[in-house]
């Protein structure tokens, strides 16, 4: 549920009912979503948090006051499937690239995940990659990390700060065999006893393997042999597995950019039974099809793969259910040489995402395919739920200032040529949207104007796990 913002007083960050004198920044003449319906009024930012929201008349003075000339205010979109790179992948991808096409995008908050290099596995890895992110990141960001069944290395990463845990059920990272059901199980109640929630992404090794395998040895590396074996079976196993595996364990497992609505039942199945389990969809699941293959080849491929038609209807299906949690870009830039090999083996899979995430949801909403009050749930409050960022997804005072503009009139094409992001190619290209992020305020400060960045890098902040000890970056 989101919270219903009161217009009607202006509510001071402890909740009461007193109003601020003044305020760093005003937004005025804007559009705000109170409970059911979009109403006039503005919002107030004060170090870093909003401290009012209110009709226009009852607003605090501003030391800057922003006429947004009647666009619509939302809370900044939290992306939590991102690689950012850096480090050694760098060319791909670096933390100022990264979050300025995330600013740029309407998102305030993205959560990096650990496969890099160097993988982010340990304390130290993860201690070195937040240090050199400081300086450089345009948004918040806060890190995953690979876990391991050993206990006390992941209360290591819990204090240096870790968000979550990402388990790959699709590959074996760092010579982890994924295949063994009893060092997967030990894992997951590792997990558990750390207290931070593990994403899945489930797809199983055994299964692609197998396939694969059998392709190559005959000959097979064209395009239609990978979705042959990335078929919707790899993922309905892996779900099954994680299911099975985490049965009876105090774990919070999170199903990552799910692709079937059948894995979404199963997961539905096991939550009425009082499971903590969330899940997660992308854009592309929902709004695109494999018959984008036939123009695009490897370009579009990700995995989980695109599915037919019927299972991009089927998914719709579910998410207006409210089977699934949230939104998620799974924004996974490479470059064009990456993306373009013959080999299909040798493809690296994904695209960016940061910058068409919110638009297209925004798109939905003008065809009536998805309300305001869903699109904030899916992009905003979802992931602020599950990944326990308590103080950010919603405009409610007391929150951080992490807010964007939308003008939910603009008309644009994507174009990705002219991304923030490194890597200039997206399924979606030439696709026309309704609905640009116009302003993205980070912490209360201004970050991105007219699709411009107007902040130094290091705006942004890292954010960490609720077990990080202070001073845990080093």
């Amino acid at each position: 549920m989101i919270p219903a913002i009161r217009v009607e007083a202006v509510l001071a960050r402890s909740g009461g009912l007193r109003e601020p004198v003044s305020a760093d920044i005003v937004l005025a003449n804007a559009k705000l979503l109170a409970g059911g319906s979009i109403t006039e009024g503005g919002l107030a930012m004060d170090d870093g948090r909003i401290v009012a929201v209110a009709k226009e008349s009852h607003l605090p003075r501003g030391d800057q006051t922003i006429d947004i000339s009647g666009n619509l205010v939302l809370p900044g979109a939290i992306d939590s499937h991102v690689h950012l790179r850096d480090q050694e992948l760098a060319y791909k991808e670096d933390f100022v690239s990264g979050t300025s096409a995330a600013a740029c995008g309407g998102v305030t908050t993205v959560l990096d995940m650990p496969n890099n290099e160097p993988l982010t596995a340990d304390a130290t890895s993860l201690r070195q990659r937040m240090a050199l992110a400081q300086s450089r990141i345009l948004v918040n960001v806060g890190f995953y990390a690979a876990p391991t069944p050993n206990r006390g290395a992941l209360e290591e990463l819990a204090k240096a700060g870790a968000v979550a845990f990402k388990l790959f059920l699709s590959r074996k990272l760092a010579g982890m065999n994924v295949e063994d059901d009893n060092l997967v199980r030990n894992l997951l109640e590792a997990t558990g006893q750390v207290r931070l929630p593990v994403a899945v992404h489930a797809e199983d090794h055994a299964f692609i393997e197998n396939a694969r395998r059998a392709m190559q040895s005959s000959g097979r590396r064209d395009l239609a042999a990978y979705l042959q074996a990335h078929r919707p079976e790899a993922e309905s196993l892996a779900v099954r597995r994680a299911l099975r595996l985490a049965e009876g364990l105090d774990v919070r497992l999170h199903f990552s950019h799910v692709s079937l609505a059948s894995s979404l039942s199963l997961i539905q199945a096991a939550r009425a039974r009082g499971r903590a389990l969330t899940a997660e969809v992308t854009p592309q699941h929902l709004l695109l099809s494999r018959s984008l293959f036939s123009k695009l080849g490897a370009l579009a491929l990700a995995d989980p793969p695109l599915r037919s038609r019927g299972a991009q209807a089927a998914l719709w299906r579910a998410l207006k259910l409210s089977r699934v949690d949230f939104i998620a870009s799974d924004h996974a830039p490479h470059s064009m040489e990456e993306k373009m090999r013959e080999d299909v083996w040798q493809v690296r899979t994904g695209f960016p995402g940061l910058e068409t995430l919110l638009p297209l949801l925004l798109t939905q909403v003008d065809s009536g395919r998805l309300t305001l009050q869903e699109l904030v749930r899916l992009t905003s409050a979802g992931p602020a739920r599950v990944f326990g960022l308590e103080d950010r997804g919603s405009l409610c005072p007391g929150c951080r200032g992490d807010v964007v503009v939308v003008d939910l009139h603009r008309e644009w094409v994507v174009d990705p040529a002219r991304f923030r992001s490194k890597a200039h190619f997206s399924p979606f290209q030439g696709m026309r949207l309704k609905g640009l992020p116009v302003m993205t305020f980070v912490n209360g400060v201004k970050v991105m104007e007219a699709q411009e960045i107007v902040a130094r890098p290091g705006t942004g902040g890292i954010i960490q796990g609720p077990r990080a000890e202070r001073g845990s970056q080093g």
